[in-house]
C-alpha cells in the first residue's frame, strides 16, 4: 500500500508538472499561479491513499485525485473574493494580484480543469466518478451559501450548523476517497465506506478547527484565542452555548457576541468554560470521528489493509492536543 510520504510526492510531482495553456495568459497565469502556493494537498493525498487499499497500480488515479486539488483551489480563488482577503499561504490572493474579474474566470477555469482531469479515470468508473463530482460541487456551494446566510441570521441551530460544514468542507474530502477508491477497483458499495470516512473525518476536523480557534493550546502555536470571537463568527461553541444556556443568558451572550468590546473575547470565553462547552466540542468532535472509524473498520473486516488511512485519520484528530 502506499505510504503518505510517497502519495504527497506523487501529487506535487504532478502539479508541479500539470501544463496549463499558454495563452491566453491573463486567464492561465492566475491559475497557475495559485496552484503553486502549496498547501496541504489533504484531499488528492487522501484518495491515492484510497486508491492504493485496492490496487498497486496507482497510475489511472493520479489524475482524477489532482482533479480533487483543482477543484479546491477553484472554491478557495472564489471565497477569497467573497472575503475581500488579501492573502492566501501568505501571499496575495488572486483578486488581490490582479483584480476581481481576473479571479472570478481563472477560478471558473480551475473548475473546468478539474473536469477534464476527472475525465481520465477508468472508462467503466467514469459515470460514477462524474455523478458523485457533480453532486459534490453542487453540495459544496450550497454550503458556501449556507454560511453566508448564517452571517444575516440571528439565530442558527445547531443541525444547520454541522449540515453547513458538512457540504461546505467534509462532502469534497468523502468525494476525494470515493473517487481514489472507485479508480482503483472498488465496488461502489467500498467506496461509499471511503466516502462515509471522509465525510465524518471532516465534520470533526471542522468542529476541532472552531475548538482550536477559541482554545489553541500547545496546538496553536502561539496563535491568539478568539479570533472566530471577535469576527462574531457563528460557531460550534458559539451555537451549542447558546443552546444550553436559559433565555437571559443566551441574550445577553447574542449581545456581547455582537458587540465589538474591548474584552470581549475574555469574556465570551468565560462563559464558554462556565458552560463546559470544551467537554460538549470534544464528544461532538470524536462521535464523528467514531463513525468514520467505523466505516474504516467495516472495509478492514472485508479483508483490505486500511492501516495509513487509520494512521492519517488519527494524525488529523491529534491536532487538537
Amino acid at each position: 500500500m502506499v505510504t503518505v510520504e510517497e502519495a504527497h510526492q506523487v501529487i506535487e510531482q504532478a502539479i508541479g508538472t500539470y501544463a496549463f495553456p499558454d495563452q491566453p495568459a491573463g486567464l492561465y497565469d492566475p491559475a497557475r499561479y495559485f496552484m503553486g502556493l502549496g498547501g496541504k494537498r489533504i484531499r488528492p493525498v487522501m484518495s491515492l491513499l484510497s486508491a492504493g487499499v485496492f490496487t498497486s497500480d496507482l497510475q489511472p488515479c493520479i489524475e482524477p485525485a489532482l482533479a480533487m486539488e483543482v477543484f479546491h483551489n477553484f472554491t478557495l480563488v472564489h471565497d477569497d473574493i467573497m472575503d475581500d482577503a488579501p492573502l492566501r499561504r501568505g501571499a496575495a490572493t488572486v483578486h488581490t494580484r490582479w483584480d476581481i474579474n481576473t479571479a472570478i474566470l481563472s477560478g471558473d477555469v480551475l473548475l473546468i480543469e478539474a473536469y477534464q482531469l476527472l475525465l481520465k479515470a477508468p472508462p467503466e468508473k467514469l459515470p460514477a466518478v462524474l455523478a458523485l463530482f457533480t453532486q459534490t460541487a453542487k453540495e459544496v456551494c450550497e454550503g458556501q451559501q449556507m454560511d453566508m446566510d448564517f452571517e444575516q441570521m440571528d439565530v442558527v441551530d445547531l443541525d444547520t450548523y454541522l449540515t453547513m460544514i458538512r457540504l461546505k468542507t467534509s462532502v469534497l474530502l468523502g468525494c476525494s476517497m470515493a473517487t481514489g477508491a472507485l479508480c482503483g477497483g472498488a465496488t461502489e458499495e467500498e467506496a461509499q465506506l471511503l466516502y462515509t470516512f471522509g465525510e465524518q473525518l471532516g465534520i470533526a476536523f471542522q468542529i476541532m478547527d472552531d475548538y482550536l480557534d477559541a482554545y489553541p493550546g500547545e496546538g496553536g502555536f502561539g496563535k491568539k484565542p478568539g479570533g472566530d470571537i471577535e469576527r462574531k463568527k457563528k460557531t460550534f461553541l458559539y451555537i451549542r452555548a447558546l443552546e444550553l444556556s436559559d433565555e437571559e443568558a443566551a441574550k445577553k451572550l447574542t449581545e456581547l457576541y455582537a458587540s465589538s468590546q474591548a474584552d470581549k473575547v475574555e469574556r465570551v470565553l468565560y462563559i464558554f468554560n462556565s458552560l463546559n462547552i470544551q467537554q460538549a466540542a470534544t464528544q461532538k468532535m470524536e462521535e464523528h470521528y467514531k463513525k468514520a472509524v467505523n466505516a474504516l473498520n467495516t472495509l478492514s473486516e472485508k479483508g483490505y489493509d486500511i492501516s495509513v488511512i487509520s494512521e492519517m485519520g488519527a494524525a488529523i484528530m491529534q491536532r487538537r492536543h
